[in-house]
């Protein structure tokens, strides 16, 4: 039987609504514009694993509660509150206490097996931009601002942005943005290719949403789950040799299955497709097929 949690979790930080397929993440610290905490950073984690072993999950949307959608970490105490920085001499690159909180984040987002869309409502700065660039598809509100200030605050690039950020919108955009500092608005977001389309507040969610059911009510779970973690994963492959020997595999995989048989019969016959697979149990055995993380 597939593994599904049993009841809706009650967060700190975070509203967690699963409604036809789609599961609202919800930021919720609109006091402080839902700046970024470790208990926060323990929320998301929890919410992703949760959501990943859900199969009535089938899309999740990140936004934020009030006027922001995540003003960075929460530096209300000083350098060293919240920021889930270690306050003793490094432990060395094994130890988690060594480790930033953002990417710890991030990297689990990069791992989800549902598809992500972030649906930025408000100003985005620090950890607030960088969380969203391991998500799929970022809409912004026009009344959204972003901004990689981490110079301007004596730090440097966390959450794996430094990884993250080229990849999404190129070199040279990633280095006028990181290195001025500067906070900028919805256009230039949208402009650089930081968000694919820009609406206004109230439409904003429902925009996602639309987007959201476009995903759910279309495809299998299974393909979903695999193809996201293959377009993710061959960002890094050294050779399309490596993205063959995975498409093979996959293909080899899922035309055994039963969604493979119900996608060619549905298509056919011209109805929508009853996929049967589910990611919580018929993930193919090959999965996850990258290597395992240093940390772990």
């Amino acid at each position: 039987m597939p593994k599904t949690p049993s009841a809706t979790p009650a967060y700190r930080t975070l509203l967690y609504d699963v409604a036809d397929g789609i599961l609202t993440l919800t930021l919720n610290r609109p006091e402080k514009l839902n700046a970024f905490t470790t208990t926060m950073k323990e929320d998301l984690i929890d919410a992703i694993d949760r959501a990943d072993e859900d199969d009535d999950v089938r899309v999740i949307i990140v936004t934020g509660a009030g006027r922001g959608f995540c003003a960075g970490a929460d530096l209300s105490g000083g350098v060293d509150n919240d920021l889930n920085l270690p306050d003793k001499p490094d432990p060395g690159p094994r130890s988690d206490l060594s480790r930033d909180g953002g990417g710890l984040v991030t990297l689990r987002f990069y791992d989800c097996k549902k598809p992500m869309i972030a649906a930025v409502n408000g100003p985005a700065v620090g950890v607030g931009v960088t969380m969203q660039l391991p998500m799929d598809i970022r809409l912004a509100s026009t009344k959204a601002r972003f901004g990689f200030v981490f110079a301007r605050r004596g730090l440097v690039m966390e959450a794996c942005s430094s990884w993250f950020l080229p990849k999404v919108v190129g070199l040279q955009q990633a280095c006028e943005w990181v290195l001025t500092g500067r906070v900028f608005d919805a256009q230039e977001a949208l402009d650089g290719g930081l968000v694919r389309s820009l609406h206004e507040p109230e439409d904003l969610l429902p925009a996602a949403r639309a987007l959201a059911r476009e995903i759910a009510d279309n495809n299998s779970a299974v393909s979903l789950a695999m193809c996201r973690q293959m377009l993710w994963k061959m960002t890094a492959a050294d050779h399309p040799m490596d993205a063959h020997k995975i498409d093979t595999r996959g293909i080899r995989a899922m035309r055994g299955g039963g969604d493979a048989r119900e996608g060619i019969a549905s298509f056919l016959e011209k109805r929508p497709a009853n996929f049967p697979l589910r990611v919580s149990q018929d993930m193919p055995d090959f999965y996850p097929w990258w290597p395992e993380r240093i940390f772990d």
